[in-house]
């Protein structure tokens, strides 16, 4: 429990998205730290979800803007009931799928009290949380949230776009 709290507080004192860390789909670490002045789209997903499909939007996204530095993050999770245990299983809807060519994590919680350090930083510094499967959260190069959509938001929708267009 003194873990826990040791964690929420630390994560107070974080300013940016590029002070966190996560375990990739092929469980390596990935240092946000590394992508530090670039914008970032960061998007909870599952694979076994009506929303699944905007991995065909997000790997259109990705195709658009991969001679940017736009950085593009899917955090897999199972917080919502419609994602796999496995990597591997995860790793066959993405791949073959999708094909999907854009940072993947290994399964994260995304909400409640054991959610990932991101997404708490994301809650108590902005008061964003997703509420389903596919929300969506655009930072900008200082690492600041720009904005957020929900899942009813399609990534590679106007919206985003444009938002996006003006960042890089």
């Amino acid at each position: 429990l003194f873990t826990l709290f040791s964690e929420i507080s630390m994560s107070k004192n974080i300013a940016t998205i590029y002070d966190f860390d996560f375990t990739d789909i092929d469980g390596n670490n990935v240092s946000l730290r590394k992508f530090e002045g670039n914008p970032i789209l960061l998007v909870n997903t599952a694979s076994r979800c009506g929303f699944t499909p905007q991995y065909e939007g997000l790997q259109n996204l990705f195709i658009k803007y991969k001679e940017t530095d736009l950085t593009i993050i899917a955090t897999t999770s199972n917080s919502f009931n419609q994602e796999y245990d496995s990597a591997e299983e995860i790793k066959k809807i993405c791949l073959v799928n999708y094909s999907i060519g854009f940072i993947t994590s290994s399964p994260i919680n995304v909400k409640g009290i054991d959610s990932h350090p991101i997404y708490a930083w994301i809650n108590e510094t902005y008061n964003e949380k997703p509420k389903w499967n596919f929300y969506k959260y655009l930072f900008d190069r200082n690492g600041e949230l720009v904005n957020s959509w929900s899942s009813m938001t399609k990534p590679d929708s106007k919206k985003i776009v444009s938002k996006i267009d003006k960042l890089i």
